[in-house]
């Protein structure tokens, strides 16, 4: 899957919008949903986002005194679940494109007491401010989806990875059980707008959500693109009959 072009265009939900407006629109989505995205995603997953979570982080490569890189990570949940795992001698680094959603994640952490072994930085994920192998775990968390280029963010986590270093995507993907999708389909598109209205005044936002589930890259093609990236055993595990899937690869 190639990188579009940035004078062409890409899907915003299902609208084609010029490539270079497609972050500046997500950015006014997660903006506003800043401070009700906890909610969010409880209305998206009927809560059960936090079990999906609490597995991708308890199923990571990951040890102490790891340095660790947690992408579209502004609320803080994986770095949080992270913190045990790497302990006081590790490093949780938070990277977010959006400055609202990092300022919000940053406030709910020393609220929960989580101040030491972390830091913040504000940046795009196609084009990451560190270093070769800086780090022992990239995670990025129900962010991908909303990446413009997602081949060239692929190909930034593996550069920023050391050697031996695993990257994780935890991601909304495509639902298995046929039965199932017409049910799916209904609470994304007439349930979740109408709770967003409801509880956050904002049912636009929650829309392009669910429309931009569906045009994320089903499993097959995601792993075919980290495989593309240069991952190697790229592989996948499906949570919930698809719903989300866990997507993880190597840097030999």
């Amino acid at each position: 899957m190639s990188a579009p072009e940035e004078s062409g265009t890409t899907h915003f939900g299902y609208r084609e919008v010029p490539v270079g407006e497609k972050q500046k629109l997500v950015g006014e989505v997660f903006s506003s949903v800043a401070g009700s995205y906890d909610l969010m995603n409880d209305l998206m997953s009927l809560g059960i986002h936090r079990v999906w979570k609490r597995y991708f982080v308890a199923t990571a490569q990951v040890k102490k005194g790891d340095r660790v890189l947690d992408l579209a990570g502004g609320t803080g949940d994986i770095a949080a679940l992270l913190r045990d795992r790497v302990g006081e001698s590790g490093e949780l680094v938070l990277g977010d494109i959006n400055g609202e959603m990092l300022r919000t994640g940053r406030d709910r952490m020393v609220d929960r007491g989580h101040v030491r072994g972390f830091r913040y930085v504000q940046c795009n994920a196609q084009t990451l401010p560190f270093p070769d192998a800086s780090f022992d775990l990239v995670t990025i968390a129900f962010g991908l989806r909303n990446v413009t280029d997602k081949d060239a963010a692929l190909r930034e986590m593996l550069r920023v990875l050391k050697v031996g270093g695993q990257a994780r995507v935890l991601e909304f993907s495509e639902v298995q059980a046929q039965w199932f999708r017409p049910l799916y389909d209904f609470h994304s598109f007439n349930v979740l707008p109408r709770l967003g209205r409801l509880f956050a005044n904002d049912g636009e936002s929650y829309r392009y959500l669910a429309e931009s589930i569906r045009r994320h890259p089903p499993q097959e093609a995601l792993k075919a693109m980290m495989d593309a990236a240069g991952f190697a055993r790229a592989r996948y595990r499906n949570l919930s009959g698809g719903i989300v899937a866990i997507h993880d690869g190597w840097k030999a």
